[in-house]
């Protein structure tokens, strides 16, 4: 779409070069005829490098944009970016592309339903019931049992092992808000990407990045019923046990741990080698190589002399 149409269908005003604009993208990852967006003063100093064709700002920073970008200024540009994510929002199905192509080697049960242009490596098994959306890529030896949805564009790497009823690639909740209360959705453009040796347990949802992938690395195995939001990272070889919730933007180190039906807030990193005890909750970024727990969360052995404080404190009152 012309740079100009698409501000018109904005309501924005626009002033200088017209040009084509392909897509939207984010701040540090934005091509040169793609949109991007700044709306969190925190991430001004990634507006200065950006190479995105334009950017949706507020006033107070339309004078930041680079040279290069062109400003489209807007005392909203979460809402309007939601209202452009919506003209290139992919369609649901194609109705053109190839046939999928499966490696030599694999099992594809009766009854699975693809999509256009996907691949299946070699050795792979999908069991009945299974969706496998458009341009989906899946690795050698990956076994996928029944149920399981990927929606399109998602990567599932070599030796991995899904459980039944698990969605992958389903949309994350991401909502822009009207003056009047109303809620705009902000369609997810981006992908999940589920590397090599990665384990994940029944009935999880991964949700898809917002503009880039949510990133499941290496190694990493993930019990049944956890909930994985629009552009968490999480690192190799973590650990991530059942009912487990991670809220969007959550980046985990290598060789986390998080314990049953612990949780954390968005956009926070979580250290290499950390340990979330059960019931955690993780509010702020947090160093690595230690072991939190609780709600606020402390350091593990200052929440066991805590509660053992408090018992006796109820002791005496007796």
């Amino acid at each position: 779409m012309r740079l100009s149409r698409l501000a018109e269908s904005l309501g924005i005003e626009f002033e200088g070069e017209d040009r084509e604009i392909t897509g939207i993208g984010t701040l540090k990852g934005a091509k040169c005829d793609e949109l991007t967006f700044l709306d969190n003063p925190k991430y001004i100093k990634e507006l200065a490098d950006t190479k995105a064709a334009a950017v949706l700002v507020a006033p107070r920073y339309a004078d930041a944009v680079p040279e290069g970008s062109i400003a489209l200024v807007d005392d909203e540009p979460y809402l309007k970016l939601a209202m452009a994510s919506e003209i290139f929002a992919p369609v649901p199905m194609k109705r053109e592309g190839k046939e999928p192509l499966i490696g030599e080697g694999s099992n594809v049960a009766e009854g699975v339903a693809f999509g256009k242009d996907v691949v299946i490596g070699e050795g792979v098994t999908i069991m009945p019931g299974c969706y496998i959306g458009d341009d989906v890529k899946i690795g050698d030896n990956t076994l996928i049992y029944p149920n399981v949805t990927i929606y399109h564009g998602c990567i599932v790497g070599k030796s991995c092992i899904i459980h039944a009823g698990t969605v992958i690639g389903s949309d994350g909740y991401g909502f822009a808000h009207t003056k009047e209360g109303r809620h705009v959705k902000l369609y997810q453009l981006g992908n999940v990407v589920v590397e090599d040796s990665v384990e994940i347990g029944a009935n999880c949802a991964i949700d898809r990045g917002t503009l880039d992938s949510t990133l499941i690395k290496e190694g990493t195995k993930i019990d049944n019923l956890v909930h994985i939001a629009h552009n968490c990272e999480i690192g190799e070889h973590s650990l991530i046990t059942g009912q487990v919730g991670l809220s969007g933007s959550t980046k985990l180190g290598r060789n986390v741990v998080m314990g049953g039906q612990s949780g954390t807030a968005g956009h926070l990193e979580i250290g290499a080698f950390a340990t979330i005890a059960a019931r955690g909750g993780v509010t702020k970024s947090i160093e690595g190589g230690r072991v939190y727990a609780g709600f606020p969360l402390m350091e593990h052995k200052r929440w066991l002399k805590l509660n053992a404080l408090l018992s006796r404190l109820l002791e005496k009152k007796k």
